[in-house]
C-alpha cells in the first residue's frame, strides 16, 4: 500500500499548540527535552508488543511499527541536527525524505523488538545530547534544507512535537 507523502509544513508547531495531539512547543528547551523523552520510551515499548503492529490501520497511515521505525530514526536525525548547530555556525541541514526512508529502510518488514531495542537506544542517546546543552547555546541556529530557520531552544519543541505526534497518531 502506498503512503501518501506528508507535505506540511509543520513549523507553525513553534508558534500554537497543536490541535490534534495538544502538545504545546512554545515552552520546550533543550532540558525538557531531555528529561521527556526517557519518560515516552516505555510507551513505545508498549505499543510495539501489541498484536498486529506491522498492519496498517488504512491505505495512507502507517503501522505502528512503521512509525516506531520512523522515530527510531528521528532521534538520530534530531541529535545530528543539534550536534550540527553546537559545532558549526549556522549550518544546513541535508534533506531527510522520511517517506523514503521508510520505503527504503522497509519499515514495515523490520522486527518490532530489534525496532524497539534501537529506539530505545537512540532516544537515550538523543536525551543525552540535548541534556548537555546549556542555556548559553539556545541561540545557535541551524537551517533545513527547504530554509526553515531553527534555534537549538526551537529544534528542541519541533522536536518534542514529532514525538508526542506520533504517539497521538498511534493511540499510545
Amino acid at each position: 500500500m502506498p503512503i501518501i507523502p506528508d507535505a506540511k509544513d509543520w513549523t507553525w508547531v513553534l508558534t500554537k499548540p497543536c490541535p490534534e495531539c495538544g502538545f504545546d512547543a512554545s515552552n520546550t528547551t533543550p532540558a525538557i527535552a531531555a528529561t521527556t523523552i526517557p519518560a515516552l520510551l516505555p510507551r513505545w515499548q508498549s505499543a510495539l508488543k501489541r498484536a498486529g503492529v506491522e498492519i496498517r490501520p488504512n491505505d495512507s497511515t502507517w503501522s505502528v511499527l512503521e512509525y516506531a521505525a520512523h522515530v527510531r530514526d528521528v532521534f538520530d536525525v534530531f541529535e545530528g541536527r543539534l550536534e550540527l548547530m553546537l559545532s558549526e555556525d549556522n549550518p544546513t541541514f541535508a534533506n531527510w525524505d522520511q517517506d523514503q526512508a521508510a520505503l527504503e529502510g522497509n519499515y514495515g518488514g523490520l522486527d518490532p523488538a530489534l525496532v524497539s531495542q534501537d529506539l530505545v537506544q537512540n532516544g537515550e542517546d538523543a536525551a543525552s545530547a540535548f541534556a548537555a546543552v546549556g542555556p548559553a547555546q539556545w541561540g545557535r541556529r541551524g537551517l533545513r534544507s527547504n530554509g526553515s530557520e531553527f534555534t537549538v531552544l526551537t529544534l528542541s519543541g519541533y522536536f518534542l512535537h514529532d514525538l508526542i505526534h506520533h504517539l497521538h497518531d498511534i493511540n499510545a
